[in-house]
């Protein structure tokens, strides 16, 4: 099932990444043009991409795949996939392998598409040629920073665990405080979509019971790794586009981005909340297309405040 073509006007891609499982991405725009890879958090999709996407195909290459469980792509039970961020990190390496990708790309990422972004990056310095980082991490939780309630209520108990998947509580509560401005009820449906039933809802659980809080989890390792390495990436041209009513990624986040990237190109939205890309609108769209665009880049240091309009 698929939103409307009004709404998501693409062609599907498949790629079998293991033990057949399909992974399903987007591939718009030129073959022999400047890639760009676009990875979504949970519980989005692809979807989340498809203004940026159509901004762009027609001078890039846009990818941007569904993580397993999510979107259009396989929703296996936990004895055919391994939900760790260590089968995301490899899904990626895998998808930009088949895909040939040979020269530099633009990296964006939001949500747990940076922290699965940036832990590939690290890995493949010379293939990133820029970033653009909405409302995410890469890093451990900052000293000021305490989970929110809602998470841990799905992270930690099993209560929150059976509210995920029986009754769609994690995406429907997205869907509704992840916006600060007015979605039509399509565009909400489109979200959801994936997610219909709780057997294709088990990826929206196990990302949240996936967060790395301390060495004793799985994938602290790779999280603490990846932080340690972000200084590669630190030379390449960085857009940081962050909306400050987000109910998770705040302003520690935030601050903890600046001491990576300290001239990155920073753009505030004081009026937008977690789905940036849909709060910040057509402007927004425009802001990220000039810097991908823009191969000079003369002024990387920029700081500035935004209205979600």
């Amino acid at each position: 099932m698929r939103p409307p073509a009004e709404l998501y006007p693409f062609s599907s891609h498949y790629l079998k990444v293991r033990d057949g499982l399909k992974l399903h991405y987007l591939d718009e725009g030129p073959r022999d043009a400047p890639p760009v890879l676009m990875l979504h958090g949970n519980p989005t999709w692809s979807f989340y991409y498809r203004n940026l996407v159509q901004a762009l195909s027609s001078q890039f290459r846009c990818i941007v795949p569904d993580h397993i469980g999510c979107g259009l792509s396989d929703k296996p039970d936990d004895d055919k996939y391994d939900y760790r961020l260590a089968s995301r990190i490899d899904d990626v390496e895998t998808l930009i392998n088949h895909l040939g990708i040979s020269q530099p790309l633009t990296l964006v990422v939001h949500d747990w598409g940076g922290m699965i972004g940036c832990a590939w990056a690290v890995q493949r310095p010379d293939l990133i040629s820029k970033l653009v980082i909405m409302n995410t991490a890469a890093f451990p939780i900052p000293e000021d920073k305490r989970m929110p309630p809602a998470l841990s209520l799905v992270r930690d108990l099993k209560f929150g665990q059976y509210l995920t998947t029986r009754f769609n509580a994690f995406s429907a509560i997205a869907a509704r405080v992840g916006f600060k401005k007015p979605v039509t009820k399509a565009i909400r449906d489109a979200y959801k979509l994936p997610y219909d039933t709780p057997a294709n809802r088990i990826a929206t659980a196990r990302f949240v019971q996936d967060i790395p809080l301390s060495e004793k989890d799985q994938g602290f390792d790779i999280l603490q790794r990846t932080a340690e390495k972000l200084q590669l990436l630190a030379d390449k041209p960085c857009l940081i586009a962050w909306g400050e009513k987000d109910f998770v990624f705040d302003a520690p986040f935030l601050n903890k981005w600046l001491q990576y990237f300290p001239n990155a190109e920073v753009h505030r939205y004081p009026d937008c909340g977690h789905y940036i890309l849909e709060d910040g609108g057509t402007g927004l769209i425009e802001t990220i297309s000039k810097f991908i665009k823009n191969k000079a880049d003369p002024d990387l240091s920029s700081d500035s405040g935004h209205s979600c309009g």
